[in-house]
């Protein structure tokens, strides 16, 4: 059996970019996929719905399950991790995609903004991570991953952007917590953070534009660094904050070229990153 066959994957906010490579990557070793997002219906400015994304799950070679369902309500992730549960058995892995962006300054923040912020990264981090953890601890290598920052509390990432800065590093106190909290039922609970900017419609849309995707990573290096991490043994990967790079260094992955948005760009580090 190949390293992920069989093994059931519950996945926020998976219909593009990051997520969805992930959960490809997984599927081509005949994972299973439950996929929870908000894209039901064809967006002008987003490509990609949970509908294409599971095909592309399954053309890969996993079985999905596409949930639409919106990560702040409670109610629904739990209806969502019900039907996983029911139609796989179980889950072994629990992935944090599902993430909102704005990086404008205290001043010029809409409180509405402010709120989803906080409802998708921080609190919708803490509810799927909950519902999940029954099942996780049943599991024979569970694992959680949340797409977060290494706690950088260098004041320069939060002058800017305090809100989103707030948001994110919630994730990633998540990850703090629970990585000890859970020790002892053998979940392991991780972060994953890019060394680059990662061509996703967010950097398309919000960040730069062609500028930006020119100087970005194939989301794929955070899908193989994600899959590198599902295969070890929980009991002895928990409560870390992952580089994308280092955890393919350390498989022993060091030629990165392939992974360039545009062949040899000049990269641009990511946020929350000072070396």
């Amino acid at each position: 059996m190949s390293g992920l066959a069989g093994r059931t994957m519950f996945l926020s906010g998976g219909s593009r970019g990051i997520g969805l490579a992930i959960a490809t990557r997984a599927a081509a070793d005949g994972a299973n996929i439950a996929l929870i997002a908000k894209t039901a219906e064809p967006h002008p400015m987003l490509e990609g719905t949970i509908y294409t994304a599971a095909e592309q799950i399954e053309a890969a070679g996993g079985t999905a399950l596409p949930i639409v369902g919106d990560i702040r309500h409670d109610d629904q992730v739990a209806a969502a991790v019900a039907r996983t549960v029911e139609l796989f058995g179980g889950i072994d892995i629990c992935v944090n995609n599902a993430s909102a962006i704005n990086l404008s300054g205290t001043e010029h923040l809409p409180m509405k903004s402010y709120d989803l912020m906080q409802d998708i990264n921080t609190r919708g981090t803490y509810v799927v991570s909950r519902a999940c953890i029954p099942h996780l601890k049943r599991a024979e290598n569970p694992h959680i991953l949340t797409l977060s920052p290494p706690l950088n509390l260098a004041q320069h990432w939060f002058q800017n952007h305090v809100a989103y800065t707030i948001a994110k590093y919630g994730m990633s106190m998540c990850t703090l917590g629970m990585s000890a909290e859970f020790a002892s039922d053998g979940i392991a609970v991780n972060s994953l953070w890019p060394r680059t900017i990662i061509a996703t419609a967010a950097v398309q849309n919000l960040l730069g534009g062609d500028t930006a995707m020119r100087q970005s990573r194939k989301p794929e290096i955070l899908a193989d660094a994600a899959y590198e991490i599902f295969n070890r043994w929980s009991r002895e990967a928990t409560g870390n904050f992952f580089i994308d790079d280092e955890v393919l260094a350390e498989a022993g992955v060091t030629d990165l070229s392939g992974y360039a948005y545009v062949p040899d760009a000049e990269l641009q580090r990511d946020i929350f990153l000072d070396e």
